[in-house]
């Protein structure tokens, strides 16, 4: 029988690259590196050689920084060495999104007890770029309407993994709109649990960041 891990590694070591006509829009698909796909074995073998169900937590589509750079979403490469005690090479970037993650999964319990529950994933597997920088799936929607049976089959695809079903967590206010979409339309998930971004927080709320830590830990059923 597949594990959790099996499935999750088999599907991210070969997500593609979509060719799309959109003139100023990049993918970043860090699966064809091969430092990558050791760091996808080694983190996913570490904490889900198992067959448990998980509560998934879906962010919108991954960073340059974070899972843009590692293939992991929220983690960069620092969280990855040293919150997981994964070596890697892919550098010393560091991205909000993950030390705020991070400071969750702390409070949940660390790593081990946090994994054994939860995945984290995105909606979309690939980061996106526009003049260089981050961009979101749903800022145009052409990009929208043309990534959407991909997102669709991303969500079902994952789930396979091994989905808690009652319930999901959604990051980002304006993501859980066309996440709702979605899931109106295929009935995924029972209930979509709505969350603050971590970049938002930590951009704009840094201050309230316990606040909004005690948020993640309720929403998780924690």
């Amino acid at each position: 029988m597949k594990t959790f891990a099996d499935k999750a590694i088999n599907y991210f070591l070969n997500v593609k690259t979509p060719k799309l006509n959109i003139g100023d829009i990049h993918f970043i698909n860090p699966y064809k590196r091969p430092e990558v796909r050791i760091v996808i074995e080694k983190f996913f073998k570490k904490y889900f050689s198992d067959s448990n169900k998980r509560i998934f937590i879906f962010g919108i589509n991954p960073g340059r920084f974070g899972g843009g750079l590692t293939g992991i979403s929220f983690n960069d490469p620092v969280a990855l060495r040293e919150e997981c005690e994964i070596e890697n090479e892919l550098g010393g970037k560091k991205e909000l999104s993950s030390k705020f993650i991070y400071m969750v999964i702390k409070e949940y319990g660390g790593c081990d007890k946090f994994y054994s529950n939860i995945f984290l994933t995105a909606l979309y597997p690939l980061a996106i770029l526009k003049d260089g920088k981050n961009y979101n799936y749903y800022d145009r929607t052409e990009l929208y309407n043309t990534l959407k049976p991909q997102i669709v089959t991303t969500i079902r695809t994952q789930m396979s993994f091994g989905s808690r079903r009652e319930f999901v967590v959604c990051l980002g206010k304006k993501n859980a709109k066309f996440f709702k979409e979605i899931n109106d339309e295929h009935n995924f998930f029972e209930e979509i649990r709505v969350l603050d971004h971590p970049r938002y927080i930590m951009q704009y709320k840094s201050k309230y960041r316990k606040d909004y830590i005690g948020e993640y830990l309720s929403a998780l059923n924690f």
